[in-house]
């Protein structure tokens, strides 16, 4: 490369792709389940083409271990599900849970979820984006890698459909804020709990063991839902 040209700033991650040690089971089902179930970045998304029907499409970022998601799978099998997460063993282990449950409506990124929003979701598709329990990222100097921000708000916007939801949730009081603030701010959504307000739990959400743990401790959850109101 030329000395003289500008270089391209790194992106701001909002995650790290910590090693974390992957089981047997969860190594077999990348092997047995992923080219039934995984999608790539490398190849265009198509809703039809990948679950084969058409209908209502949620897409969770993060979903950790994919417990909560796979029991969202199960109990509304009318609706279609992307889930993605960067880390294998999550990975691993929705893929465990889709067997076990039998499940035909839930497909696996194992990617950056940006990238994924950004190249393959089509805009005006998603019935809801859910985003529950993202990295806080508590330190000050790291609040610029968290993920809901000004850019993620607006992208998510142009990808759900008029009357689409973003739902967000988190256990920490002051990213909460942050959310609400920016989501406030986005003149394509309107808050469905009322102005500064944040939601009820829905019962669409299940609460994971370690929300549960959190609230035995006497921490608070809060839950935010956006509709979109408006069309980019």
């Amino acid at each position: 490369m030329n000395q003289s040209e500008p270089t391209k700033p790194r992106p701001i991650r909002s995650f790290v792709l910590r090693q974390g040690r992957i089981t047997l089971g969860q190594n077999a089902a990348f092997e047995r389940l992923w080219p039934i179930f995984g999608l790539d970045l490398s190849t265009e998304f198509n809703a039809m083409e990948a679950f084969g029907r058409a209908a209502p499409l949620i897409v969770e970022i993060g979903f950790g271990n994919g417990e909560s998601l796979a029991q969202m799978a199960l109990q509304a099998p009318e609706k279609n599900f992307i889930g993605i997460e960067v880390h294998r063993p999550g990975v691993g282990h929705l893929l465990l849970k889709i067997q076990e449950f039998k499940l035909d409506n839930v497909r696996v990124y194992c990617t950056d979820a940006m990238e994924v929003i950004r190249n393959r979701i089509p805009p005006n598709s998603l019935d809801a984006l859910q985003v529950f329990f993202p990295d806080p990222w508590h330190k000050k100097r790291h609040h610029k890698r968290r993920l809901v921000n000004a850019e993620f708000v607006s992208l998510a916007a142009e990808r759900l459909k008029l009357g689409g939801v973003l739902h967000c949730a988190t256990d920490w009081e002051d990213y909460a804020g942050q959310m609400l603030k920016v989501l406030e701010a986005s003149s394509w959504l309107a808050n469905i709990a009322g102005e500064g307000r944040y939601a009820e739990r829905p019962a669409l959400r299940p609460a994971t063991k370690f929300e549960q743990r959190g609230q035995r401790l006497g921490h608070g959850v809060w839950d935010l839902l956006f509709e979109k109101k408006i069309n980019h």
